[in-house]
């Protein structure tokens, strides 16, 4: 299979998937439970997860494994199955989409910080290099780092990918907008989108992005400023789809599909080469995003 490097190269743009949370959730997972533990108890149906997106037209489908790293499977009492449960999420990905598309391994923060002196560098390492190299050897080819918000801990998840394994590496941070006054973005350990690209570029990763808290609108904001100050790294963008809203029936998202893939043809001008989505998407936004790209190669 080739790179997704070089297949973005090749076809201009490229399909993510959706949320999985989003779907297990529907699918009856409960508040407090452990999402990695369904690869085992409920492997068909994060199979059938992993086949929706395909169908939906995403290029590129993610592991159950967000969370697999052992700091973050210890407050489930998992810490020692982190090995078994990231082998297994990328099986059953891959197993539900062959060989022709991208399974990307799923690897999210532990909640953890080194500056906080909650966990130190090796600790972090050595988690990192556990749940990558179990994640390519279940049949991932690629990685997306996800949701990172501190610097340290992305760099110890970049190193331990690199040093381990031939995954291919994409890094994603999660940004917040200010509020009031002038329009500004950063995490809320404090890095701006500037810092994260220049820091990340250091270490050799060839694919960035953002994914999660902003809205499609937000998203586009935030991605003109980041395509401003880089032009050359292809991007990845997962919004959510709008503001989490409790209601009577639990938490919901608000925007269509129709809404969220409106904003495709700006992201691609921005330099959006992998848009897919976060939080409170499904695979109907996946597809509508699919058919957005398809009218644009039209046009």
């Amino acid at each position: 299979m080739n790179s997704i490097i070089s297949t973005i190269k090749k076809e201009g743009i490229l399909v993510g998937d959706g949320g999985w949370g989003t779907l297990l959730i529907k699918a009856g997972m409960q508040a407090g439970e452990c999402p990695e533990l369904w690869n085992i108890q409920q492997p068909e149906i994060v199979s059938n997860i992993a086949m929706s997106y395909k169908e939906a037209g995403a290029d590129l489908i993610s592991t159950n494994s967000f969370g697999g790293n052992r700091i973050k499977l210890r407050s489930y009492g998992l810490e020692d199955r982190a090995k078994e449960l990231n082998q297994k999420s990328a099986y059953l990905t891959r197993k539900a989409v062959g060989e022709q598309h991208h399974v990307l391994a799923s690897i999210g923060p532990t909640g953890k910080f080194i500056m906080m002196g909650d966990v130190s560098e090796d600790e972090l390492y050595e988690a990192f290099r556990e749940q990558a190299t179990a994640l390519e050897e279940g049949g991932a080819d690629a990685c997306i780092i996800e949701t990172m918000s501190d610097l340290d801990e992305a760099k110890c998840a970049v190193r331990a990918v690199k040093e381990n394994t031939k995954l291919e590496i994409i890094v994603s941070f999660t940004f917040m907008k200010s509020t009031g006054g002038e329009e500004r973005f950063n995490t809320f350990m404090g890095t701006t989108p500037e810092v994260f690209i220049s820091e990340m570029k250091k270490l050799g990763v060839s694919i960035l992005g953002t994914n999660c808290t902003l809205t499609v609108e937000d998203m586009n904001a935030l991605l003109q400023r980041m395509y401003s100050f880089e032009k050359e790294i292809p991007f990845l963008i997962y919004p959510n789809a709008g503001q989490p809203k409790l209601t009577e029936e639990g938490i919901t998202y608000p925007e269509k599909p129709e809404t969220f893939a409106k904003y495709v043809p700006d992201y691609y001008n921005n330099g959006a080469k992998i848009i897919g989505g976060c939080c409170g998407t499904t695979p109907e936004h996946i597809r509508a995003v699919r058919n957005e790209i398809e009218r644009m190669k039209l046009r």
